[in-house]
């Protein structure tokens, strides 16, 4: 009868050099996926505010239903349906595309979701007065918005957005489900390599990749709060 090997901390620390260069290949895909999703919930936040009750309703229909959708299952759909999709609709191969394509078209889709709902709260938790003196007293309807409205909304925006900024770069770690080799794909790959030798030590390694990443992404956030509150007290003291 086989033993089971005994657990082994020191693998811990020396198998972190072999993982952390796949680091890169995670924050491209989820700097890139948060990018493009701040764009994504920055336009349906303008939706759910618009007066347009039929824009208002896909919008909000939209986020619904992304959200209720797990993260993984999204996945399979962009990874195994939009190919097909684009192939019969427009006559396009995408096989031979990058996995992180796919990967960053599902996380741009659910993060858009998830920080819409945050933008849109934010806005309207700014005073809509201040707005409607800011145009009084001779600055355009866009110079009130980025000089009145967005200031305070980013402020209120900021801890909800960090949250999701590190929901999503947890999330990331599904991407190896579809074979990007990323962190989470790397530390599987050596797993196997090993024939499931060392397991648990190399998932307790990338655990605390993800843990100092976290890390660092949270007090980046919490920075960037002091910076703006004490800028916005500043205004208001001016």
């Amino acid at each position: 009868m086989m033993q089971s090997r005994p657990f082994s901390p020191e693998v811990i620390f020396t198998s972190i050099p072999a993982l952390l260069p796949y680091l890169k290949v995670t924050l491209l895909v989820g700097i890139t996926s948060i990018i493009t999703g701040s764009l994504l919930g920055m336009l349906l936040a303008w939706a759910k505010i618009s007066g347009n009750r039929l824009i208002r309703s896909l919008a909000d229909g939209y986020t619904y239903i992304i959200r209720c959708t797990p993260s993984i299952v999204l996945l399979f759909i962009v990874f195994y349906g939009l190919p097909k999709f684009v192939e019969a609709s427009f006559g396009i191969d995408m096989d031979n595309l990058s996995r992180a394509l796919f990967v960053i078209i599902t996380f741009t889709l659910l993060f858009g979701a998830y920080v819409s709902e945050v933008f849109r709260s934010a806005y309207e938790t700014v005073e809509r007065g201040q707005y409607e003196a800011a145009v009084t007293i001779g600055l355009t309807p866009v110079q009130a918005f980025f000089h009145v409205m967005l200031p305070q909304a980013a402020v209120i925006a900021l801890p909800n957005f960090g949250n999701s900024v590190i929901n999503l770069m947890k999330e990331s770690a599904l991407a190896y489900t579809i074979g990007l080799i990323d962190l989470l794909g790397r530390t599987n790959l050596i797993i196997s390599k090993n024939y499931g030798a060392y397991g648990i030590e190399l998932y307790i390694a990338c655990m605390l990749i993800y843990w100092l990443l976290s890390i660092i992404i949270e007090r980046s956030f919490l920075k960037m709060e002091a910076h703006l509150n004490h800028k916005r007290i500043k205004v208001e003291e001016g």
